[in-house]
């Protein structure tokens, strides 16, 4: 069974809201990189619900990591914008 696009569309999306949850520049783009190029080398395969299955199991670590990683406190880099409290 393939899944239908608009699930498979649902599953990029929050794979890569989540990925914006970490703190850490260097994670956070790792993860979304990941993403996007996952899903750009699958996109024309026609039965995708491994692949699917297999981002559902990512997408669960990457909430718990996400969870953990705002455990922890990390510094701006110098590649990263600063937020409007960080100018003033």
């Amino acid at each position: 069974m393939a899944y239908a696009k608009t699930k498979v569309l649902t599953l990029y999306r929050s794979l890569l809201r989540n990925s914006y949850k970490f703190d850490h520049y260097n994670f956070r783009e790792y993860f979304l990189r990941q993403t996007r190029s996952e899903f750009r080398k699958h996109r024309q395969v026609p039965d995708n619900e491994a692949l699917v299955e297999d981002a559902l199991k990512n997408l669960a670590v990457l909430k718990r990591q996400a969870t953990i990683n705002k455990m922890y406190h990390f510094d701006k880099l110098v590649v990263e914008k600063l937020d409007k409290h960080h100018l003033e």
